[in-house]
């Protein structure tokens, strides 16, 4: 929904009068998956898919939500924030508040319409959107009555804070931080560990990525998404002890072969080694960037899948059958899921004047093997967390 439409709705919603925007970005991740939170690099980039709040004080202490997506409703009291962690829609939100509120912020009573052009479930993170423009109007509303505000990076943080404490994913900074720093034209190299990062441009040639959902929904807290990050966690127990290190991301692929591997076994060994050589792809990959190097980000893309695929097992069916597809169609460099896992979507470098017939390739290469549509992505690199004026 363009801006001003989403203004009229809200208006017809809550009556005449001031309306502002607040928007956050979706993300891509271009490569280095399931390493945020072993402390890896990582490579995502905002997308113009977002989610917008049209937003307005009522003089209460409640947030009325509505929503254009679904019909569902939620009314938050801000005294009582803790008690919405099992809202069928609005928990999100509700995790924002309550950790802001927590930590200091002045929360005033609005009326909140949300618009989410980030497809959900499809792994490129509508709940990170909604979280980070959540966090970004609360600390703006907050900072002007006198209260907290918050930079870019501790919304980010903040809206990790509410996925990991209030909504049970034991998810990374990476989807938060995109949505928060994104910056347009650029993808963000990000040091999970530190919070240290830089954009790189994104100069791909007579490249261009294209983004494919297989329309299988994914959900990360029903998934096992939660039980690889235990099973990196042990890997790290047992190399912390012998290695010195603080983060899994930390051990080499040369110290891994050399001495790591040997201190593990089974699928905790395979999940280390995903994450070892996934750091070693990121870097990789940069420079490969900076150097213009396509068919090598391309090939980089290829290894990353197959190491999701055979050593951290979170792709299945359909995303190995878009990758599969996509690679084998016209002008593919390169094609790899991106996200979570489990289902979602896949990130594909391909030749500029390829696009079209590589879309329609892949898209009846997949129907023929899954028996349904993918659905492709005209987008592109936006910026992140801001106000519309």
């Amino acid at each position: 929904m363009d801006d001003n439409s989403l203004k009229q709705k809200f208006r017809e919603i809550y009556g005449d009068g001031e309306v502002r925007l607040f928007a956050a970005a979706g993300r891509v991740n271009l490569i280095g998956e399931h390493i945020d939170y072993c402390g890896g690099p990582v490579l995502p980039a905002a997308l113009d898919l977002r989610c917008t709040i049209a937003a307005r004080k009522n003089g209460s202490n409640k947030w009325r939500m509505a929503a254009t997506t679904t019909p569902l409703t939620a009314e938050l009291d801000l005294n009582g924030l803790g008690e919405y962690k099992d809202l069928k829609w609005g928990n999100y939100q509700a995790g924002v508040a309550y950790v802001m509120q927590s930590d200091g912020f002045d929360l005033c009573g609005a009326d909140l319409l949300y618009d989410c052009t980030v497809p959900f479930g499809s792994g490129l993170s509508s709940s990170a959107a909604i979280e980070v423009a959540t966090a970004f109007m609360v600390s703006a509303l907050s900072g002007e009555s006198g209260g907290k505000k918050a930079d870019l990076t501790e919304i980010a943080v903040y809206s990790r804070r509410a996925e990991n404490e209030y909504c049970g994913v034991s998810c990374g900074i990476m989807d938060q931080f995109a949505s928060s720093r994104g910056k347009a034209g650029n993808a963000i190299l990000l040091d999970c560990a530190t919070l240290d990062f830089k954009y790189v441009p994104l100069k791909l040639g007579d490249c261009e990525i294209v983004i494919a959902n297989s329309n299988k929904p994914h959900s990360l807290v029903l998934s096992k998404y939660n039980e690889r990050r235990a099973e990196c966690e042990s890997a790290l127990g047992t190399l912390s002890k012998a290695l010195g290190v603080k983060h899994l991301a930390e051990v080499t692929p040369e110290t891994f072969e050399k001495s790591a591997e040997k201190l593990l076994s089974g699928k905790v060994k395979d999940r280390a080694r995903h994450v070892v050589y996934e750091c070693d792809r990121v870097k990789r990959a940069v420079d490969a960037l900076k150097t213009g190097d396509m068919v090598l980000f391309g090939k980089l893309l290829n290894e990353s899948h197959y190491s999701l695929r055979d050593l951290y097992e979170v792709t299945g069916r359909e995303l190995d059958a878009l990758t599969e597809s996509a690679r084998t169609s016209p002008g593919c460099l390169g094609s790899r899921m991106t996200g979570g896992g489990f289902g979602g979507s896949t990130v594909s470098l391909v030749k500029k004047d390829k696009v079209k017939e590589f879309i329609r390739e892949t898209g009846e290469k997949y129907r023929a093997a899954v028996g349904y549509d993918a659905t492709f992505y005209a987008t592109s690199v936006s910026d992140g967390a801001r106000e519309i004026f």
